[in-house]
């Protein structure tokens, strides 16, 4: 039985210096001069800029995952090739707003926000019906998961503000 207790951990016990010496040793990180970080902040500059110029270029290999893909390309022609109630919404509720201060003019401004609001929910559920209808018979074997989402939230969105940005005109056939 005592034989069993005795057995130890094969080495000595380090002496603590040792013990922090080696553990300060592992922890620092590798020495950099002032300039080699200097050189890789501006490397890694312009490759964030190169890679955003691709972005708005429309580039697709430049795309976030939630852009990429010709159904999403095709979601975003559609949506860009017409005008659309909600992208008039933000500038609605603006005005509504300025409306609002005056005491008359409240129950006509907040009757005009809902019914925009209602055109809003009207026009992209259209959208996305069209714009899936359009995606199944040319794309039949692409995923359309969330791809009303997508379209509907671009549409609302005002055509200067979109990302990426629109790369074709109202007005063109899709």
């Amino acid at each position: 039985m005592s034989e069993e207790m005795s057995t130890g951990k094969g080495r000595p016990t380090p002496k603590r210096s040792d013990a922090e010496a080696k553990r300060k040793k592992s922890s620092i990180a590798p020495a950099n001069s002032k300039e080699a970080r200097k050189a890789a902040r501006d490397q890694s500059k312009i490759e964030r800029m190169a890679q955003r110029a691709a972005y708005l270029r429309g580039d697709e290999r430049a795309m976030p995952p939630r852009d990429k893909g010709p159904v999403r390309k095709l979601a975003r022609d559609m949506v860009d090739s017409r005008r659309s109630v909600g992208e008039y919404f933000l500038p609605v509720v603006l005005i509504v707003l300025a409306l609002s201060s005056f005491r008359v003019m409240q129950v006509y401004a907040s009757l005009f926000l809902y019914a925009v609001l209602l055109g809003v929910i009207v026009d992209g559920a259209l959208l996305a019906r069209r714009i899936k209808k359009v995606a199944r018979e040319r794309f039949p074997d692409e995923s359309l998961k969330g791809i009303a989402l997508y379209a509907w939230l671009r549409s609302t969105q005002l055509r200067r503000l979109r990302t990426p940005p629109a790369m074709i005109t109202r007005g063109t056939k899709v």
